[in-house]
């Protein structure tokens, strides 16, 4: 059964001493596209982190431009034997070429396969396709993550922007445009802090499980 958490408010018992390593596998959103390192993603969560307390170490195996076959393709280097956890936000690639939603599945679904392979406990985030490729293709991709979550068992977090959600829905783009950068696709410093306080709670949920093995 997947593990949803979209918000958590839960007060989590003491974690286990002992740093744990997550990798964090994706493409340009978790890399920090247009950024300085200290402002991105993986830098920012590790400050979150760090300030409840927790001893981690964050691996950036997000690479630009990447998609769900290409993290398939790197997803057996990126788990080395000192990775506890890892973080998967891949499918934004997919959806600006318009790729075929069943291929990302199945790209998704070997990534967890190895996850699983190696005893690592996984957050999938997912994503939601937007109206322009027609409802069916809209509908093969939006449920693709909480399927797979739920076969594997992962934890599952349904959006990377939650953090930016009003009672669960994103603001119209002039309300996000403060949040991103000129692209309108890359978050900004800012943006990637309130991202960031919105996925905090179910990584601080899935190291409480990588430690629990």
């Amino acid at each position: 059964m997947r593990k949803v958490i979209i918000g958590i408010f839960t007060i989590f018992p003491a974690l286990a001493q002992g740093e744990t390593v997550i990798a964090a596998l994706g493409d340009s959103l978790t890399q920090g596209y247009g950024l300085p390192a200290e402002d991105g993603f993986v830098s920012q969560l590790g400050n979150w982190l760090s300030s409840q307390g927790v001893e981690v170490r964050l691996i950036n195996a997000g690479v630009s431009g990447d998609t769900t076959a290409g993290g398939l393709a790197r997803v057996d280097w990126t788990l080395t034997p000192e990775v506890d956890a890892m973080i998967v936000t891949l499918g934004g690639n997919d959806l600006l070429r318009g790729l075929d939603p069943q291929q990302a599945r199945a790209n998704i679904d070997g990534i967890l396969n190895a996850a699983k392979d190696a005893d690592v406990e996984v957050l999938l985030v997912g994503m939601q396709a937007p109206g322009n490729f027609g409802a069916d293709y809209k509908a093969q991709f939006d449920t693709l993550y909480p399927d797979l979550a739920e076969k594997y068992g992962t934890l599952y977090l349904p959006s990377f922007f939650s953090g930016l959600m009003e009672e669960g829905v994103l603001p119209d783009p002039a309300g996000l445009r403060a949040w991103f950068q000129p692209d309108g696709i890359h978050p900004n410093a800012k943006g990637v802090a309130r991202i960031v306080e919105g996925i905090g709670p179910s990584v601080l949920a899935l190291i409480e499980e990588a430690q629990s093995d």
